[in-house]
């Protein structure tokens, strides 16, 4: 990871450039967090690989937006080998590196707790496949072109679930559970050539669980320390300081939660 061409340094007192990366894949980026972190990365001179699964009109929409050049909107199906392989082919003609990887895409089906019948096979390991096997799959795939430089991060986009048992369904915050304990190990594994790090946020203002109004997160957001509505941008920033500011940390879950946690 090194400071593209045309980032000014800083003068005066000598403080080092912040080690911004060439180039970043997020997974998941055609809308919500993955889209807000790309917009992030981009504004500070990335070229971003767009991950996508079936919403590819979404994805080159959001590339075409983000500041800068060099983005690609790119199929990568989490709980396909092959797509993973594919994306990985291309990352590596097309870039020959990559700096940074988030792992944002995912995706749950909202089944209360106490409905342990409702919470069937098919859904507790469509749920996992996509929230925790997926990531690692992503991750194993990318390791070499990862390790190939220097200073590079992955962040995995967990979830406050994993920390408080209570989420949209048992399968998610048992999957997010597990995307810590990978963090936590890879982040042994990956040393020194890459750190990892999981961003957990609670209730952020996206569609992503289906038939949750804003409404409901905004009483939800009344009743946390710092109430406040968590938006997308809330958590891409936590992402991005991982990437950047974060140089001397691996191993750790960052909560962007409005205090849920305390």
């Amino acid at each position: 990871m090194a400071r593209r061409p045309g980032a000014a340094a800083m003068t005066g007192i000598g403080i080092p450039a912040l080690p911004v990366p060439n180039v970043a894949l997020v997974t998941g980026a055609s809308g919500g967090i993955g889209r807000a972190t790309a917009a992030r990365l981009a504004a500070l001179g990335t070229a971003v690989i767009l991950g996508y699964n079936s919403r590819r009109a979404e994805a080159e929409e959001v590339a075409g937006g983000l500041e800068g050049s060099g983005h690609l909107a790119l199929r990568l199906a989490i709980d396909d080998p092959a797509s993973i392989a594919e994306a990985v082919a291309t990352v590596e003609r097309r870039f020959g590196r990559l700096d940074a990887l988030v792992n944002s895409g995912g995706a749950t089906t909202p089944v209360p707790a106490g409905d342990l019948a409702g919470l069937t096979d098919e859904i507790f390991d469509r749920t996992v496949a996509l929230n925790l096997r997926g990531p690692f799959a992503v991750i194993r795939a990318f390791r070499p072109l990862l390790e190939s430089g220097e200073g590079a991060a992955i962040v995995s986009i967990s979830s406050i679930a994993a920390r408080t048992g209570l989420g949209s369904s048992l399968a998610y915050l048992a999957a997010k559970a597990g995307l810590d304990a990978l963090t936590l190990a890879l982040a042994k594994v990956l040393a020194p050539r890459i750190r990892v790090f999981s961003v957990s946020p609670a209730g952020v203002d996206t569609g992503f669980v289906p038939g949750r109004t804003r409404e409901q997160l905004r009483q939800t957001a009344e009743r946390l320390p710092l109430a406040h509505v968590t938006t997308p941008d809330d958590v891409a920033r936590a992402v991005v300081a991982c990437i950047i500011h974060l140089t001397s940390s691996t191993g750790i879950v960052v909560p962007v939660d409005e205090g849920r946690h305390l």
